[in-house]
């Protein structure tokens, strides 16, 4: 999915920083120098629901306040959070 896309459909923000994705999703990750996210977008009873998003930081401040954008957004919906983490962890 493009980052437009992944914006528009999930309600992501870009630019953001760490702090405000915490404040709105609750699985919000550093790892290593980048920020994930896992989050839910209700699809229909039994069907995938969970989607992962990549962050990575915009200037040298990687603190929780430190701007970063928008890098990755899974294509494919997954059928939990662990597996929204993991497919963000590969990217």
């Amino acid at each position: 999915m493009t980052i437009t896309e992944g914006m528009k459909t999930y309600r992501l923000p870009n630019p953001t920083c760490q702090e405000d994705l915490e404040g709105r999703w609750s699985k919000v990750l550093n790892f290593g120098d980048k920020v994930i996210l896992a989050g839910h977008y209700y699809n229909g009873k039994g069907k995938p629901s969970y989607y992962g998003a990549v962050y990575e930081f915009l200037t040298d401040d990687t603190s929780c306040e430190g701007p970063i954008g928008l890098s990755a957004v899974s294509e494919v919906e997954f059928e939990d959070d662990g597996h929204a983490i993991a497919w963000a962890m590969n990217e």
